[in-house]
């Protein structure tokens, strides 16, 4: 979005159009047969490939093996006001979810752009992480992985532009991205990728994903549901980050840059 802005230099004020990272909120609905659609989720996002990250957010939470989706669609509600059309989504399943939608997804959750885990009712439910199909290739090279942060990089449009969206993006064993997508949320670029896979009919797992900046948790959760072999990341990761990676078989690398990388696990 174009936005008019004063810049403040050591030279006085010069006032020009910048633009600014688009951030919307996602209503995610789930429906099933003999079940009606309801909310499931909401997050704010910044808008563009919401199919796959409705996807991926189910497939991340455990509630959708990726060919259990029948239909994805912007909802066609009524009562929906224009502003709000293309700000729900509604995931149709071919039979019931893989996991109980009542506790852990009450139709009241919410989350923010900043925190993939939000809205879980206890450390329990946090630490309870699906575990996907394990990527059975080769180990990672230390080499590709150096690399892979620049080769992420140089498909960040969006950020090119404005400054202000993390990217995330699925890379094969030698280096090769396969999708990369940009958000104002970290864990929705990540759903983003997954979903793109899973919408394509491709396996998520794959032998690289990378991520712009920290390693959190909710991004090594997002990692193992989906099988990936590492994880790598230009930031630090965080000590629970470390701990379900090492129990769940992830390679994790931080601070990685074409000079070096950290293997944490």
């Amino acid at each position: 979005m174009r936005t008019h802005v004063t810049e403040l230099g050591p030279d006085g004020e010069r006032r020009h159009e910048d633009r600014l990272a688009t951030e919307e909120p996602l209503e995610i609905r789930l429906a099933w047969p003999g079940v009606a659609a309801h909310r499931v989720w909401v997050t704010m996002r910044t808008p563009g490939h919401d199919f796959e990250l409705a996807a991926g957010w189910l497939t991340h939470e455990g509630l959708a093996d990726p060919g259990d989706i029948s239909t994805v669609a912007y909802c066609t509600d009524a009562t929906l006001t224009p502003e709000q059309e293309f700000n729900v989504v509604t995931v149709t399943l071919a039979g019931r979810p893989r996991s109980d939608v009542g506790h852990r997804h009450a139709s009241a959750a919410t989350g923010s752009s900043a925190c993939g885990v939000c809205g879980k009712d206890s450390v329990g439910a946090v630490l309870d992480v699906v575990r996907g199909r394990r990527w059975q290739g080769p180990a990672p090279d230390a080499g590709v992985v150096r690399r892979l942060p620049e080769a992420l990089s140089g498909q960040q449009t969006v950020f090119a532009r404005t400054g202000g969206v993390h990217a995330a993006g699925l890379f094969t064993a030698s280096g090769r991205a396969l999708s990369v997508r940009e958000d104002v949320g970290r864990h929705n670029a990540v759903d983003k990728v997954t979903g793109a896979r899973v919408l394509a009919g491709q396996p998520p797992e794959e032998a690289f994903l990378v991520v712009s900046g920290r390693a959190g948790f909710e991004l090594v959760q997002k990692a193992v549901a989906a099988g990936v072999g590492a994880l790598v990341a230009v930031g630090a990761p965080t000590s629970l980050s470390v701990q379900l990676a090492r129990e769940a078989g992830l390679a994790l690398f931080g601070f990685t840059s074409s000079d070096r990388c950290v293997r944490y696990a």
